[in-house]
């Protein structure tokens, strides 16, 4: 009888180095599939972090803060416009003013890099939509029948007065 088979007498036989080369391929497959599951967990984890951290960093772009700039109407009339604004969590409020009068900011949202108010127009609820880009609102601006582009940059909050 040769060497390399084992067993029982009118059984195949199966060569020993061969179940055991069976049972190393199973062994290192095992092993081969625990650390590609560890790889998933590792990657996994890196992206749910960059995803909490995107999240926190929409968070800090908040647009709170005054704005200055002009706005046109249908009739090319430039106007000269104040924007006060306060966010929280995503909900605009504050106030507009400009040289045809105060307008309070009675809605909207900033969602990314889009900002949309609404305000008490008198009458027609008005809107105006914006993008926000290197601290400056643009879009455009509507009111019942009127509406036109709009630009206003972030101004400084005034620096507290030194005492005298």
């Amino acid at each position: 009888m040769n060497s390399c088979y084992g067993g029982v007498a009118g059984v195949a036989k199966i060569p020993t180095s061969r179940a055991r080369t069976a049972r190393d391929l199973s062994t290192g497959l095992r092993a081969r599939m625990g650390h590609a599951l560890r790889m998933v967990l590792v990657l996994s984890l890196v992206i749910a972090s960059c995803c909490f951290a995107s999240g926190q960093k929409s968070s800090k772009s908040d647009v709170s803060g005054s704005y200055e700039g002009t706005a046109k109407n249908r009739n090319e009339e430039v106007i000269k416009v104040t924007f006060e604004l306060t966010e929280k969590q995503g909900v605009m409020s504050g106030v507009i003013r400009s040289d045809h009068g105060e307008f309070n900011i009675t809605g909207g949202k900033h969602d990314g890099d889009a900002v949309t108010l609404e305000f008490d127009a008198g009458g027609p609820t008005g809107t105006i939509d914006l993008k926000l880009a290197n601290e400056k609102l643009s879009g455009t601006w509507t009111a019942g029948d009127d509406g036109g582009p709009v630009e206003v940059k972030k101004v400084a909050a005034d620096a507290p007065k030194a005492k005298s």
